[in-house]
């Protein structure tokens, strides 16, 4: 019996793989079999190779409630959780972690990824496929191909919490081998990403409709990623003057205008293939499979986990959770219908009347008193079915969050929906090419102004049209504001405020919720307090897990932890 060894966690150094030998092509699990098995070089299938090449796709980010049983987005102004001792996101909300107990500690799971894409990329030229795709590229490349884009979105995923990270390049480490790996620069580690994505994107698939492949990623996920890392990278919080503007690790140690105008390029390539558009309807696109919006995801199944997780309470037809909470901050984002801001007196908002005439998104976003669902209007007045008081846990700002759902307005009970985890989806493209092009422009330009006005456009504003003359700073707080709306509960929030550098006064302060009294004369809305969030410096980025660096004398903390 021949016996291989796997650390598994190359940098994590965690627990190894014991790999057993048995018949060539015998379908025991994966994690049982040698990898002569697994890359048998009689397979021209590549059977084993493949159910190998898809457990690395197992490590892609979830969304929706992860964290916790809450959405990410629970810890930032736009919701909180509706349960109190949810610990998960109250102490990201409030700046409780520490590098023992970070909340969001994707580390194992990114760097157990890269190994596996490490082991793949070394041995599957040994498995002789058969076939190629309509362009000629044979599938071993194909294959090939994807573990790297796994790679990459991995290395994003560290990088996003914690600037720069170890580059283990092909490297596959062995039981005894030094793993004392220092950090690459921030710099290095983005340059890495983008080259790996430009490597790959013509010899990925290249219909990201394909049901039978739906999960794969084609150039135009190779792009997405490209742009949002670039993205990120010219963003104030690494662009020089970053939390700490004199360590590479951290970011750029200095400012460079030009870094917006490769993120502006980056996401003008991906537009420019003609393959993605908006969809009519908003609502659609996170319940169709296969719809022209979706760029890459997550299959997640079909189920209806988000309904009963995140739905009303009050139903006696089916069980909901009532889990997310979103704020009155998030609501007044949202503004007109006719485009203007709540604030502005000639938007036509109505204190006594606040939910009529709103921006459509609003609606497909967040359940309000008076929003129409199975079969009734939902009460989220005191003493009403939706927050009846007591001890059940119920909606704490008199919201609950609708986005992602069916179409139950009229139904009594749930029907299966699907609930993919979408990565990337071609309005946020669209925002990052408006948001990096106005940066690195004295003033907006056409192009600026058409690519916010069509996310504009498809919510249903009217008119979408923005005013003429804007200032870059006037037009940067309107991408923002639309991304906020556009991208609410997408899990980019969390992070997009600490890109723009601007969480040590957005989530330092207290957030709120609507408070509504039934009486006999009429409504009573009452603006109430609800949590305080809790930000300081260090939390720009988040801590190396302790384990790693107590263990491993090159890494250096991040700055604060």
């Amino acid at each position: 019996m021949k016996k291989i060894y796997m650390k598994w966690l190359a940098v994590a150094g965690l627990a190894s793989l014991l790999f057993s030998c048995k018949s060539d092509l015998e379908t025991e699990p994966i994690e049982l079999q040698t990898l002569d098995q697994i890359f048998n070089s009689k397979d021209s299938a590549g059977v084993n190779a493949e159910r190998f090449l898809l457990d690395i796709y197992t490590r892609l980010p979830r969304t929706y409630n992860r964290v916790g049983d809450d959405y990410l987005d629970a810890s930032t102004d736009d919701a909180i959780s509706s349960n109190p001792a949810n610990v998960s996101v109250l102490q990201l909300a409030q700046g409780l972690n520490t590098s023992e107990n970070y909340q969001d500690n994707q580390w194992a799971n990114c760097y157990s990824g890269i190994r596996q894409v490490n082991i793949f990329i070394n041995n599957i030229d040994n498995v002789p496929l058969k076939g190629k795709l309509a362009n000629g590229t044979g599938f071993n490349a194909v294959w090939k191909s994807e573990a790297r884009f796994l790679r990459a979105l991995y290395y994003f995923e560290l990088v996003k919490r914690h600037a720069g990270v170890p580059l283990l390049g092909d490297r596959v480490f062995q039981l005894g081998d030094d793993i004392e790996l220092p950090r690459n620069s921030f710099e290095e580690c983005v340059n890495y990403i983008v080259s790996e994505c430009d490597a790959i994107k013509n010899t990925l698939r290249t219909n990201p409709f394909d049901l039978n492949f739906i999960e794969r990623p084609t150039k135009g996920a190779a792009l997405a990623l490209k742009a949002r890392v670039l993205l990120y990278a010219a963003s104030p919080l690494y662009n020089g003057g970053n939390i700490d503007a004199s360590n590479p690790l951290t970011g750029y140690t200095n400012f460079s205008a030009e870094r917006w105008q490769k993120a502006e390029q980056a996401a003008l390539e991906l537009i420019d293939i003609n393959q993605f558009e908006l969809l009519d309807d908003f609502k659609s696109v996170f319940i169709t499979q296969g719809n022209k919006e979706r760029i890459f995801s997550r299959q997640g199944g079909t189920n209806v986990n988000i309904e009963t997780a995140n739905g009303p309470i009050g139903y006696t037809t089916v069980v909901n959770n009532g889990r997310t909470s979103p704020t009155q901050e998030l609501v007044d984002a949202f503004g007109m219908a006719n485009g203007l801001p709540i604030t502005d007196q000639a938007s036509n908002y109505q204190e006594d009347n606040p939910y009529a005439g709103r921006d459509p998104r609003f609606y497909a976003t967040v359940f309000h008193n008076g929003s129409q669902w199975l079969g009734r209007q939902v009460q989220t007045y005191e003493g009403g079915a939706d927050k009846p008081g007591g001890s059940k846990q119920q909606t704490r700002t008199g919201y609950y969050a609708r986005k992602f759902m069916g179409n139950f307005e009229s139904l009594l009970r749930y029907d299966d929906v699907n609930h993919d985890f979408i990565l990337f989806r071609y309005a946020e493209v669209l925002l990052n090419y408006a948001e990096a092009r106005n940066e690195f422009l004295d003033a907006p330009d056409e192009e600026v102004y058409q690519n916010v006005e069509a996310i504009r456009e498809r919510a249903g504003l009217n008119p979408f049209q923005l005013p003429s003359g804007l200032t870059k700073v006037q037009m940067r707080d309107i991408i923002q504001n639309e991304r906020r709306k556009e991208l609410a509960f997408e899990e980019h929030r969390f992070y997009d405020v600490r890109r723009w550098k601007q969480a040590e006064d957005l989530f330092n302060k207290q957030v709120h919720g609507m408070t509504i009294y039934k009486t006999g004369t009429g409504t009573i809305y009452q603006e109430v307090p609800v949590l305080q969030l809790n930000f300081n410096k260090k939390m720009y980025l988040a801590p190396i897990p302790f384990y790693e660096v107590i263990k491993n004398r090159k890494m250096v903390q991040n700055p604060g932890w």
